[in-house]
C-alpha cells in the first residue's frame, strides 16, 4: 500500500510546463511533459489513432477544449458538452434526473435517470410548455456516457448511431471515410432540442453565435493552456483561423476540434497499467483477486483488457473497427422498453442491446447502465448474479454470471482501485478544465424578497437561468405560475426595490400569458438583449414581473424582485469597438467606425454604446462612448 500511495503521488505531481502533443508519421499521438519527462501511453493501452482527414494539431486540441467547456455552444448559454461529461465523474454526469420512460408516466418501472438539458423553446427562443417536464429543463432518455478513452470507439452513443464515416452536416459530403465516430457524435447535441438547442436550430445559427461570442465568457478558473489561448486569440474567429488557416466557423470544423480534444483524454495511468507493466505491488491482494475473477469468469468476454470493454485497440495507423459484439443485452429491461441497437439496425436480434461501457474509471461514476438506475458500483456488479434473470428474452447467453458476495466485493475493489486514473479523479492535465457557470454559486441572478400573490393565493415565479454576460443578446427571463390569459409586463430598474416593488425605468411588454396547465399556469418569456458594451460590466439591474390579476391585492400580482448583475468573464469583455469583427492587425480600423455609423443610422440597439435605457435610445452620447472605446483599443 505504501508503494501504491507513492506511485499515485508521483502521477498526481503537477507539471511545470504545458504538455505538448507529438504526432508520429503514422498519425499516432503520444504525450510528453516539460519537467515530468516522457510518460506516453503504456504497453497496456496503445497510442490513440487519429483519422487521416483530421490529424492532430495543438491548435485544434485547444480549440476543442474551449468549445467542449463553453456553455455558449447551447442556444441559451446554459449547457456545455462538459455539463453532461465531467472529468471527475469518469467523463459522465453526476446528476440523475428522472425521465418518465417510454410510457411518459413518471414513477413507473420504465423510468430512467438521464441528464437535464434545456427548457423547451420555440425556434425564436421563447419558452414552451413540455408535456413531461413543463417549464423545467428536459431530460435525456438515457444516461450520459463517459467520453474518456472514447478515441478507441468505432461507433459512438449507447446504440452506436454515430458511425465511423463522418458526413459533413452542412454539405452532405463525406468528411472522414473511417474512424470518425467522435466527429459524428459531436454534431448531434448542439442541434438536439432536449440537450442544447431551441427548436429547429441549425449550423448557420450556431456559427453566427460563435462569431460574436467571447470564448469561455461564462467560465472561471481557466486552466493555463486555455487561459493562454483565449488571451492571445480573443475571438472564436481567431481561434478557428489558428486551427484551420482561416476564420470560417463551420460544423465540420467544430466537430474536428471537439473530436481532437476528446482523443487526448487518454486515461492510461491506472494501477492496473503499472501492474501490467511489471510492478507486482501496484494492485492490492483484493484487487488482484477481483482481476482474476474478471479474467476467469465470463466478465472479460465483454470487459476485455486493455480498455475493459468490447472495443479493442487497432494496430497503429488503422482506425477503430466496429464489431457486433460491441452491443449486448444483459436482461436489464423488458421487451417494449428502449430497443437500443435495434433502433439503428432494425435487426430483431439487436433488441435491447447497448454498447458495453469501459470499466476504466467506473469507480468514479454515480450512475450506471444506460438507464442510470444504479447509483453505486456495488449495485451494478450485484445485478449480474441477482437481477439478470428477470428478462431472458434475447438476453446474452453469458448472463447471468454467478458471483458470491465476497467475489462481488473483490471485483468492485479492483474496478474502483485498480482502474482509476488519478489524473481523472483529480482533474489534472489533460483532464483539467474550467468551472462552468452552472457549477458555481450563481450570484449574478438572485431572487430577493417576496412577491405578491394573485388568484388562488399563488405567487408568480421566475424562470431565471440564462447568464447575464456582456454581449449576450439572447438574455431572457421567464414567468410561470401566473394567471393564464392575463397581461404581464417586465419592470426593469437600476434602483433597488423598495418594499419588494421595483420602480421601473424601463418596461417590456405587454405580454399575453399562455396557459401552461395546472402546474405552470400562465407563462411567458421576456427578452432583454445585453449588448457587447464593456462599460456594462459590473452593472446591476433589478427586474420584476407585474401581472394584471383581479384576484391580487390592488389588482396586481408580482414576482419577487430579481437582482441581475451583468458581467464579463475571466476571458475578458467583448471588443465592442471591433464592429466589423475582423481578426487582422491592426484590429481596429476606419472600417469599424463606419460600421458603427451604419448601425447607428439604422437604429440598431447595438449602437447604444452608453447602455442608456431612456428615449430616444441612441443619442450623441453613444458617438462619444464609441470614440472613447475605440481610442482605448482592445486588450
Amino acid at each position: 500500500m505504501v508503494r501504491k500511495s507513492l506511485r499515485r503521488a508521483f502521477i498526481a505531481a503537477p507539471k511545470t510546463a504545458l504538455l505538448t502533443f507529438l504526432l508520429s508519421a503514422t498519425g499516432i499521438v503520444a504525450i510528453a511533459g516539460g519537467a515530468g519527462g516522457f510518460f506516453g501511453p503504456t504497453d497496456a493501452l496503445p497510442p490513440v489513432p487519429f483519422p487521416a482527414e483530421n490529424p492532430f494539431s495543438e491548435s485544434k486540441r485547444i480549440l476543442g477544449k474551449i468549445l467542449f467547456w463553453d456553455e455558449q455552444l447551447s442556444s441559451d448559454n446554459t449547457v456545455a458538452c462538459a455539463t453532461c461529461h465531467q472529468s471527475e465523474f469518469a467523463g459522465g454526469d453526476p446528476r440523475r434526473i428522472r425521465h418518465p420512460g417510454v410510457d411518459l408516466v413518471p414513477n413507473t418501472p420504465d423510468d430512467v435517470f438521464g441528464s437535464p438539458g434545456v427548457i423547451r423553446q420555440t425556434p425564436t427562443g421563447d419558452y414552451l410548455i413540455d408535456a413531461s417536464f413543463n417549464l423545467s429543463p428536459r431530460v435525456t432518455n438515457r444516461a450520459s456516457q463517459g467520453v474518456i478513452n472514447s478515441a478507441f470507439t468505432p461507433l459512438a452513443f449507447w446504440d452506436g448511431r454515430a458511425a465511423g464515416t463522418f458526413m459533413d452536416p452542412q454539405t452532405g459530403q463525406v468528411a472522414i471515410a473511417q474512424g470518425g465516430a467522435l466527429e459524428s457524435q459531436a454534431v448531434g447535441p448542439p442541434l438536439n432540442d432536449v440537450e442544447m438547442a431551441h427548436a429547429n436550430r441549425d449550423w448557420t445559427q450556431i456559427s453566427a453565435k460563435l462569431g460574436t461570442a467571447v470564448p469561455l465568457a461564462l467560465a472561471t478558473n481557466l486552466p493555463s493552456d486555455v487561459a493562454a489561448a483565449v488571451q492571445s486569440q480573443k475571438t472564436y474567429a481567431a481561434l478557428f483561423n489558428q486551427a484551420f488557416g482561416d476564420p470560417a466557423i463551420t460544423a465540420r470544423r467544430i466537430a474536428f476540434a471537439l473530436a481532437t480534444y476528446q482523443r487526448t483524454l487518454n486515461a492510461d495511468q491506472t494501477d492496473w497499467d503499472a501492474f501490467q507493466a511489471g510492478n507486482p505491488n501496484a494492485l492490492t491482494q483484493q484487487e488482484q483477486r477481483g482481476l482474476n475473477l474478471i479474467q476467469t469468469r465470463s466478465c472479460a468476454v465483454c470487459h476485455t483488457p486493455p480498455l475493459f470493454s468490447n472495443v479493442q485497440p487497432t494496430p497503429p495507423g488503422q482506425p477503430p473497427t466496429p464489431t457486433g459484439a460491441m452491443f449486448r443485452n444483459i436482461g436489464l429491461r423488458p421487451p417494449g422498453d428502449d430497443a437500443g441497437r435495434r433502433l439503428v439496425t432494425n435487426v430483431p436480434g439487436d433488441d435491447r442491446r447497448f454498447k458495453v461501457p469501459s470499466l476504466r474509471n467506473a469507480g468514479l461514476k454515480s450512475s450506471f447502465m444506460h438507464t442510470g438506475q444504479f447509483t453505486t458500483l456495488a449495485q451494478a456488479v450485484a445485478f449480474y448474479p441477482n437481477g439478470a434473470a428477470q428478462f431472458p428474452q434475447n438476453r446474452d447467453p453469458l448472463i447471468p454470471i454467478p458471483l458470491n458476495p465476497q467475489e462481488q466485493a473483490d471485483i468492485v475493489a479492483f474496478i474502483a482501485g485498480g482502474l482509476t486514473d488519478p489524473r481523472v479523479q483529480n482533474a489534472q492535465f489533460p483532464f483539467d478544465h474550467p468551472t462552468l457557470f452552472t457549477n458555481r454559486a450563481n450570484t449574478n441572478l438572485q431572487i430577493q424578497g417576496t412577491g405578491t400573490a394573485g388568484t388562488g393565493g399563488i405567487i408568480p415565479q421566475w424562470i431565471a437561468n440564462t447568464p447575464p454576460n456582456v454581449g449576450n443578446t439572447g438574455f431572457k427571463v421567464g414567468l410561470r405560475r401566473a394567471l393564464p390569459g392575463a397581461t404581464a409586463r417586465l419592470h426593469i430598474s437600476s434602483q433597488a426595490p423598495v418594499n419588494n416593488i421595483v420602480s421601473p425605468e424601463q418596461v417590456l411588454g405587454p405580454f399575453a400569458l399562455q396557459d401552461g396547465g395546472t402546474v405552470e399556469r400562465g407563462y411567458t418569456t421576456g427578452k432583454w438583449p445585453i449588448q457587447a458594451i464593456p462599460n456594462l460590466n459590473g452593472r446591476t439591474v433589478f427586474m420584476q414581473w407585474v401581472i394584471e390579476d383581479p384576484g391580487a391585492a390592488a389588482g396586481l400580482a408580482r414576482t419577487a424582485p430579481l437582482r441581475v448583475q451583468i458581467f464579463c468573464g475571466e476571458s475578458g469583455c467583448p471588443c465592442y469597438a471591433n464592429c466589423d469583427q475582423s481578426i487582422g492587425s491592426p484590429l481596429l480600423t476606419a472600417n469599424d467606425f463606419q460600421c458603427f455609423l451604419n448601425r447607428f443610422a439604422a437604429g440598431d440597439a447595438w449602437a447604444n454604446c452608453d447602455g442608456s435605457t431612456g428615449t430616444p435610445l441612441l443619442t450623441a452620447n453613444d458617438f462619444q462612448c464609441f470614440l472613447n472605446v475605440f481610442a482605448a483599443g482592445c486588450n
